[in-house]
């Protein structure tokens, strides 16, 4: 009995031997693969069924060929020069060779580390057996060195222009992810070992999920992040008390009740992205911008963009801006008699306001008088990853893809997405649910990411080809209503916020961004990233937040400069708002006439994709 315990002298974290790594019930086992091949049938039926029936069409074509056309250009660097292909080939085979020379002396001297070290913030590897294991070490370590070696092979690559550079760079991170040996049943560990402690019971969980997943995609993986059960919107998430004050075919405009008998004179309109649905701004009442806006006095109105579907394909830009922005402020004079406001805008609805409001200082319309543009860009010279899905081909493929149904996919949008942190927002959630059969904990954050939205086809093409593929809002060549487009118009104050971990809108970007706009500019940058450095109410005392002079020349210059402050953003925004106009005036309840409208956070943003 004493030899069937023997493992070269290595236990597991358990204190359990190499017998974990066999199956305690053969024919259970046997037969949950079976069940769990059944469940794995029933995904790829859902996966075809929606291709016949046409509810769901690949538009994976174009990516892939961008992926080749720029692994090629790598390729053609290494293997057009017979000196520098048997470089490359050496520095890889060095590695290996390292591997396999710090193996031998593991097995005859003790307290010798890996070859190749993981970062010890890399959860993928925090198991002990991916270091006391002979196999399931050389497995990590081959990965890693193969990993490092191919983005070596890019960043060495001299012929790359800065854009296929670019790519190629996330075309690796993106294999390389999908690649890493935690990832698969039988060179994980911790994953091999709960299959034969269940005798496959998790992959039986697994597959079904999945299967689940893709019919709830219609075709396309949902992948969940999250217990969406937990949550009903209206009900214990976007619950700040308000009425829906007006609708159209387009938004609703919601107006929240008063928390202060007095309230700032202007009113505060929110812009949200239609990416996504507002309620990131008012998740719960402990993290909730909305509420805590409410309670500093601000009488607070919010665009609640529809779910798009086939009825608003041909809605470009002027159209959310007449139907959405105009339609807002309009609401918001009938509601308080004001005919100036405070303005904000997040992400993409920050952008979508810039371009309204070059679009009304075109027109003399000056109902805004003033504007917070929250982590937004305006000029895409750095728009980071997401500039990797924006080339002719691609667009010309999902304007194709698009004008079938008149709008795209909300699962489309929702990868790309996931794809800018793939390590965090992917590969762990298919690992613990598919593999691990661990369906998700409750997090109302992660809840808010899959709730998506899709895209009407006029208003994403507009947005990808003016801003992302041509640039052309900073330059001045945006054309709406037949009118160009020039920022340099906008003369009000301006709230400019960025994050210093952005993936989606960079700080880089943002801080360019700040020199197009012909008024005076306050530039702010937030610790942490495009979410959490946004929605991190003073309660909270987390992060920080830099203030400095003027943003001019270059970020970095900038923050040598900057003064850092401890905790929240937000108070220092409601102060510069302060700044610009203190009056008050009584607070003003939302009119109650219209019963037929209801109560926030309205209907619109219950329509799921």
């Amino acid at each position: 009995m004493a030899q069937k315990k023997q493992t070269n002298g290595a236990e597991n974290h358990a204190g359990t031997t190499l017998d974990q790594y066999f199956a305690k019930d053969p024919e259970r086992l046997a037969q949950n693969l079976a069940r769990a091949l059944e469940e794995l049938g029933r995904a790829a039926a859902s996966w075809t069924e929606a291709r016949e029936k046409g509810e769901s069409s690949d538009i994976t074509a174009a990516p892939l060929a961008d992926m080749i056309r720029t692994f090629s250009r790598v390729s053609e660097y290494w293997l057009g020069d017979p000196g520098r292909a048997l470089e490359a080939q050496t520095r890889l085979f060095a590695e290996f060779m390292g591997i396999w020379a710090n193996a031998i002396r593991r097995m005859s001297e003790e307290n010798v580390g890996d070859y190749a070290q993981a970062s010890t913030t890399d959860k993928r590897f925090q198991d002990p057996e991916w270091g006391r294991n002979a196999f399931f070490s050389f497995l990590k370590q081959a990965y890693l060195v193969t990993a490092r070696w191919a983005a070596d092979l890019v960043d060495g690559a001299d012929n790359l222009d800065d854009i296929t550079r670019h790519k190629a760079r996330f075309y690796v991170e993106q294999m390389s992810q999908a690649l890493s040996p935690s990832n698969f049943l039988l060179t994980n560990p911790e994953l091999y070992r709960e299959t034969m402690a269940s005798d496959g019971e998790n992959l039986v969980r697994g597959m079904r999920m999945l299967a689940e997943d893709i019919a709830a995609g219609k075709g396309d993986l949902k992948l969940r992040q999250s217990d969406s059960s937990k949550f009903r919107v209206g009900e214990n998430i976007a619950t700040t008390p308000g009425r829906v004050v007006a609708r159209n075919d387009l938004v609703e405009v919601l107006q929240y009740d008063p928390a202060t008998k007095n309230v700032l004179k202007r009113p505060l309109l929110i812009v949200p992205p239609w990416i996504n649905k507002f309620y990131i701004l008012d998740l719960n009442p402990k993290r909730s911008f909305i509420r805590w806006a409410v309670e500093q006095g601000h009488t607070v109105f919010v665009i609640s963009w529809i779910n798009p579907d086939e009825r608003h394909a041909r809605l470009d830009w002027a159209d959310y801006i007449d139907q959405g922005i105009r339609f807002a402020l309009d609401t918001i004079e009938v509601a308080t008699g004001e005919k100036q406001v405070n303005a904000m805008g997040y992400c993409v609805g920050g952008t979508l306001l810039a371009a309204g409001l070059a679009l009304m200082a075109a027109e003399d319309d000056n109902r805004i008088a003033s504007a917070t543009l929250l982590t937004t860009q305006v000029d895409f010279t750095f728009a980071g990853d997401l500039k990797v899905f924006v080339d002719e081909d691609q667009i010309r493929a999902l304007d194709a893809a698009m004008r079938e149904r008149g709008y795209l996919d909300a699962t489309r949008m929702a990868t790309a997405f996931n794809m800018l942190r793939a390590g965090d927002l992917i590969w762990p959630y298919v690992v613990n649910n598919y593999l691990r059969g661990q369906a998700p904990l409750p997090f109302d954050l992660l809840y808010w990411n899959s709730d998506s939205t899709r895209l009407a086809a006029a208003n994403h093409s507009y947005y990808l080809r003016n801003c992302y593929l041509e640039n052309n809002l900073s330059r001045g060549r945006a054309i709406l209503r037949g009118k160009a487009l020039h920022l340099e118009q906008i003369k009000i104050p301006i709230f400019n916020l960025a994050t210093r971990e952005d993936h989606i809108a960079p700080a880089k970007s943002v801080f360019l961004g700040s020199g197009f706009f012909g008024g005076p500019v306050e530039f702010v940058l937030a610790g942490s990233g495009h979410i959490a450095g946004v929605i991190n109410p003073p309660e909270m005392k987390k992060y920080q937040f830099w203030t400095g002079a003027k943003p001019d020349g270059e970020l970095d210059d900038w923050m040598a400069k900057a003064t850092e402050n401890e905790g929240s953003w937000w108070p220092h925004w409601h102060d510069w708002i302060i700044a610009q106009d203190d009056k008050k005036a009584k607070a003003r309840k939302p009119a109650k006439s219209r019963k037929s409208l209801g109560d926030a956070p309205g209907d619109y943003v219950r329509i799921r994709a």
